[in-house]
């Protein structure tokens, strides 16, 4: 092969920067192997989008050198996921042999195409660490569609169409998108689905390209068809079977439908002789009559070997921790066959990407509003170099081009036809696909970090300009460019970025404050919305299969919640509208200024003041369910166990008042954007006229809201409790919940004490299945004494609280809760003399101290227990057991109404980074805050969290210099031996974060926070 001319070295050569190609079956740092002198043959490779390139390669080089240059070609770093497929000269569709010589395996290269396709597929598209990577298997997932191989059922289809459509046009336009959809054909029934398909593509708004193709995998990777190529075959009886490989083991199928799968832990062996396809199983010892070898007779005996050696390969890629090594060569004769799997395995490949110092390559997408007619093939997305290429071909581009420039921030779309003649846009002109004429480096705007796909659309956009120089062109094909999904090795600043740095920096964002503030509006709409569909959806749905529901309790739940459900249905599409428009990737042509969100929640909050009356409603709601459910067990056992539903993340009761605390959340908002615009903004007289708006109706609902909030607490707090009789009695109010040791006869116990207006209790924790809290012992705050006793007992900050019948001394883990326990419960005394006496007993039997001392000691469950039981809900008991009591016993904290009324109103949503101590990589989560705890998603549109992390007792900070963590806006939580780290986006979202998380853990300054009698006046 012809070596491109010596130029002056590369921008990242002369900024110092690693050299590094990023082919994937080659060592950190090495060029593919220099072609030997002497004729070259010329092997074209038909590229996933269906353009065609052209290696030139020594007749005596291996498939590696040529595999390697299309790796090369793309700078793909996870290269070993994909291989070469060609037709031999015996019709057969098989893999280039890597180690083996080309022109032993290609006889006509003159008339052979080979394919780039994908050749392993990974259970799980995360495991794909490289956006590149999942873009070439989207496309991939596409040609399997059209094909007919990847076959589904009609939603599965109309919904992978959908991302499809999305990734190609944009945003939901639906008779643009009607009429994409019948210039271009993604699957055989599209017609009839097309009704289905735009019902999809319309709730995609603002997802990008990047965004798309991962849904796109999300739902390829669950049918059963994903990634399988069937190999025809016969059983013994001669039924007709079709054999299939996968990361599991092999595959049986009849016809479409998967019958039998065999377990690569339960293969001993796989062999075929002539045209018999064996596998060796190991023995069951639960089964003594297990068939030991199954047989299969299959067309040939080349039809035998192709299967076998995907097999080997698969098994190799996914079980081996590295490539296996060759046999050493018999000194007189061979038997069996020598082939062994070449390359690296799938381990090999996530350490290599993960620990290497190898950057990842910055690559643009962009949307594209290209019409195709049905003749042509589309091109579905695009990308668009920002650095320097490494190309290496025989010869460069010949022939006189016309520069054909596109205009700066024209959505005008370059398409190259298929058939060698221009593309015809949709205004009627015909543009070549040619490269831009150089043009001078600009100053790019700020960038802030974002770990989101790129935004970005499918077209080939000018040619890059690095420091003066354009890159080599490579040739294709007729005179053609080359394929557009190459994508630059450097940086625009000419050094190889970091994979952290890479992801961080994809997007690029408004920079200005009020975008951050919109952006957050538009996170916690997303949530508020799924905490909607908790009663509106999950809940309905659950009672309507019981009709347990009384047709009155139904019609006022379902028929209060649904119209505010509908309303902020289509308010968070303006959201979403409006943000797309605001970041610049939308593809809605809208005159004016667009960045702002002060008219939008003006109008909207003009609108919701029209569902006060239905919030009003949502209080009468709770108090009709919680008395049915008084009146009716099976009721209450359906709500108990829908509360223990994944969906249900939170107690019951409380989606009933997320619509008033969402209030309180879009006063906040507006209140920083007033804070943040100069009176003169065009924005502020909106945002201010929104504010005061919002302000009226929580005025008219603070009441309603202060009573539903504490008979709310009272009531989940009921079901933590036994041995109580009407705890939601009228009048009482809950102060403060936390753990204090107890002094008995037997030393200090731990106790948990539940202080209320009038009255305090001591508990232990039960050994119950349903994990309650044991009411030992009541103290009636009317007539009692609290003095200081550390002196008199000799135990740290304890205190002794002296009634008319009894005395307990109890103390406090620190100084600071000491304090807290003795000013509430000092204020709830004052409290209970101002009224009218002693209140009424509330236990179910009138338990003594000295029966609470005869208790035994409850065993203390681990703090790994209560990780086990919190960090993962799928192993969640059907019990109460991950509650706020039951994290404050485990953290031996406290917590008061104050602390619930203000994690009310610090609910916070949107993407974090996150990393665990030990680990290298950082992971892309969803997460929500809110009572009290982090709860992670995959994305915003999951139904429930994957985990949480309850925040009582932990400690936030900023990581230290010995830590390692040299990035911006991270923050570290941590709790004894549990650490965890965290980066956002921003700078405002990284300090809101920082804000809200504090109101949740111990290092939280708790002195600056309201006291109950300004936020609760008795």
């Amino acid at each position: 092969m012809v070596e491109p001319e010596d130029r002056p070295s590369t921008a990242g050569q002369r900024l110092g920067a690693p050299e590094s190609l990023g082919i994937s079956t080659l060592e950190p740092g090495r060029r593919p192997p220099a072609m030997p002198p002497g004729r070259q043959v010329s092997i074209r490779v038909q590229m996933l989008d269906d353009t065609q390139e052209v290696f030139d390669v020594s007749p005596r080089a291996t498939g590696k050198v040529l595999f390697d240059l299309a790796c090369s070609h793309l700078n793909l770093i996870e290269g070993d996921y994909f291989g070469l497929e060609f037709q031999d000269h015996r019709r057969m569709m098989v893999w280039l042999d890597l180690l083996k010589p080309v022109m032993k395996q290609i006889r006509q290269p003159k008339n052979t195409i080979l394919k780039f396709v994908v050749k392993f597929f990974p259970p799980d598209h995360t495991q794909l660490m490289e956006e590149l990577t999942r873009y070439l298997f989207a496309l991939q997932i596409k040609h399997d569609l059209a094909c007919g191989r990847l076959t589904c059922n009609e939603t599965s289809a109309a919904l992978m169409v959908s991302h499809i459509v999305q990734s190609e046009i944009g945003d939901f336009e639906e008779a643009q998108c009607r009429q994409h959809l019948l210039n271009n054909k993604y699957i055989s029934e599209q017609d009839a689905l097309m009704d289905k398909i735009v019902d999809f593509h319309r709730k995609h708004v603002g997802q990008t390209p990047a965004e798309s193709d991962f849904q796109l995998l999300e739902v390829a990777r669950k049918l059963e068809m994903y990634g399988i190529r069937l190999h025809p075959a016969k059983d013994r009886e001669g039924s007709r079977l079709s054999l299939a490989v996968a990361h599991t083991g092999v595959l049986v199928f009849q016809g479409h439908t998967k019958i039998n799968a065999f377990n690569w832990s339960k293969v001993r062996k796989l062999s075929f002789k002539r045209k018999r396809f064996l596998i060796k199983l190991r023995p069951d010892i639960n089964q003594s009559n297990c068939q030991d070898t199954l047989e299969f007779l299959m067309g040939s005996r080349d039809c035998c070997k192709v299967f076998w050696k995907i097999c080997v390969e698969y098994h190799a890629f996914f079980r081996l921790f590295e490539e296996p090594k060759p046999k050493p060569k018999p000194v007189l004769f061979t038997r069996g066959s020598s082939f062994r799997f070449s390359g690296r395995t799938q381990r090999q490949i996530i350490d290599y990407v993960k620990d290497s110092e190898f950057k990842k390559i910055p690559f643009e997408r962009k949307h594209s509003r290209i019409q195709f007619s049905s003749s042509q093939t589309s091109l579905p997305t695009h990308l668009t170099s920002e650095g320097p290429r490494e190309r290496h071909r025989a010869s460069s581009t010949s022939g006189d081009q016309t520069d054909t420039p596109l205009r700066p921030g024209s959505t005008q779309a370059v398409v190259e036809n298929p058939r060698g003649g221009p593309a015809t846009q949709p205004n009627g002109r015909h543009e070549g696909l040619h490269p831009s004429p150089p043009r001078p480096r600009t100053q790019q705007p700020p960038e802030t970090i974002s770990t989101g796909p790129v935004r970005s659309s499918p077209r080939l956009d000018d040619s890059p300009v690095v420091n003066g120089q354009t890159p080599l062109q490579g040739r294709s094909p007729d005179g053609r460019q080359p394929s557009p999904l190459t994508s630059p090795l450097l940086t625009d600043a000419g050094f190889v970025r970091t994979d952290d740095e890479d992801e961080v920096r994809r997007k690029r964002f408004p920079t200005d404050k009020a975008y951050f503030i919109a952006k957050e509006l538009l996170m916690t709409e997303r949530t508020y919305l799924k905490d909607l569909e908790v009663i509106t959806v999950s809940f309905q749905k659950s009672m309507g299969k019981e009709e347990a529901l009384p047709d009155s309790l139904k019609n006022l739940i379902f028929a209060n919640f649904e119209p505010v459900y509908k309303f902020h249905e289509a308010f968070l599409k303006e959201v979403e509208q409006r943000l797309a428009q605001w970041e610049g990737r939308s593809n809605a042509h809208i005159k004016g200024d667009y960045q702002r969100i002060g008219d939008i929640m003006l109008k909207n909050i003009h609108g919701l003041k029209l569902l006060t009356p239905h919030l009003h409603k949502h209080s009468e709601a709770l108090l009709e369910l919680e008395q049915t459910c008084r009146s009716s067990r099976k009721l209450d056992g359906l709500c108990r166990d829908f509360e223990l539903q994944k969906v249900c993340y939170l107690p019951l009761n409380i989606f009933f008042l997320r619509p008033m605390h969402r209030l309180m959340h879009y006063k906040q908002i507006l209140e920083r954007l007033c804070k943040h615009y100069p009176p003169t903004h065009e924005d502020f007289r909106d945002s201010r006229a929104a504010l005061a708006d919002i302000s009226e109706m929580i005025s008219q609902l603070h009441g309603t809201m202060i009573k539903m909030e504490n008979f709310q607490k009272l009531l989940e707090l009921k079901k933590d409790l036994t041995g109580i009789d009407n705890l939601a009695i009228p009048g009482r109010e809950f102060i403060r919940l936390g753990c204090l040791s107890k002094l008995s006869g037997k030393g200090l116990q731990q106790r948990m004490f539940f202080l209320f207006s009038d009255v305090l209790l001591y508990t232990s924790r039960g050994m119950t299945t349903s994990n309650q809290f044991k009411v030992h012992g009541q103290l009636p705050l009317y007539g009692i004494t609290i003095r200081e006793s550390e002196d008199e007992w000799g135990v740290p900050h304890s205190f002794t609280l002296s009634g008319n019948r009894q005395s307990v001394v109890v103390a406090a883990s620190s100084a600071a809760e000491m304090e807290k326990w003795v000013d509430d419960i000092r204020m709830a005394i004052e409290l209970t003399d101002k009224c009218n006496g002693p209140s009424p007993e509330i236990l179910a039997s009138s338990l003594t101290d000295s029966k609470s001392l005869e208790e035994p000691s409850m065993d203390q469950e681990s703090e790994d227990d209560l990780s086990a039981s919190r960090t993962s809900l799928e192993r969640q008991t059907p019990h109460r057991g991950n509650t706020t009591v039951h994290v404050c016993w485990h953290r031996n904290t406290s917590v008061s109404m104050v602390d619930f009324s203000v994690a009310v109103e610090n609910q916070l949503s949107g993407n974090l980074l996150r990393k665990f101590k030990n680990s290298n990589g950082w992971q892309k989560l969803w997460v929500v805050f809110t009572n009290f705890s982090l709860f992670f998603y995959k994305t915003h549109q999951d139904d429930y969290p994957l985990a949480s992390l309850p925040l009582l007792g932990y400690s936030i900070t900023m990581p230290s210099e010995s830590e390692n963590i040299h990035k911006d806006y991270v923050f570290k939580l941590h709790f004894k031996s549990h650490v965890y780290y965290f980066r956002s986006e921003s700078e405002y979202t990284f300090e809101r974060w920082m804000e809200v998380i504090r109101s949740a853990t111990t290092s939280s300054s708790r002195v600056h926070l309201p006291s109950r009698k300004e936020l609760y006046p008795y």
